[in-house]
């Protein structure tokens, strides 16, 4: 009796155990950002104002303000799936919309994840104190009677 009652706590435990680590498994789906509309993309025409765009598409995610050649327009969206530990980009939309000087539509773009490329901004690295070594240093380091200045409280 006692034998088929902790046979039965021990396997509805190894059954809690066994769902949470699938249920720690299951993909997950986020969507960042702006939610298109269906179809809203596909009423935007050359020669539309920003108060018609922004009534179409709703407030763009950032703008670009260069009062020079017009302003844009930037809708940005990202689908990311996270599995257990593991976040992967699945997709990326970028709506571009490019106005004249006098705020009416001069062009329009919709970009996906294939559209981009990774740039890579800055490829120097600074230096850290100890990561590159010399043969003078290292000599000094390995000698035993070395004495250091005040600084360095005698430690070298």
């Amino acid at each position: 009796m006692q034998t088929s009652k902790t046979r039965f706590i021990t396997t509805i435990l190894a059954a809690a155990g066994l769902s949470l680590v699938l249920a720690g498994c299951s993909t997950k789906l986020e969507h960042r950002g702006y939610m298109p509309k269906p179809g809203a993309f596909d009423q935007i025409t050359n020669g539309m104002t920003k108060m018609e765009v922004e009534g179409i598409m709703g407030t763009p995610s950032t703008t670009a303000s260069v009062q020079y050649k017009g302003d844009s327009f930037y809708y940005i969206s990202q689908i990311t799936q996270q599995k257990a530990f593991m976040t992967t980009e699945t997709d990326r939309t970028v709506i571009a919309i490019r106005f004249t000087e006098d705020g009416r539509v001069k062009s329009y773009a919709q970009y996906g994840l294939l559209d981009g490329r990774v740039i890579d901004m800055n490829t120097n690295k600074t230096p850290v104190y100890g990561e590159d070594t010399s043969l003078v240093s290292s000599l000094l380091r390995s000698s035993k009677g070395t004495r250091t200045g005040p600084m360095l409280q005698g430690k070298f």
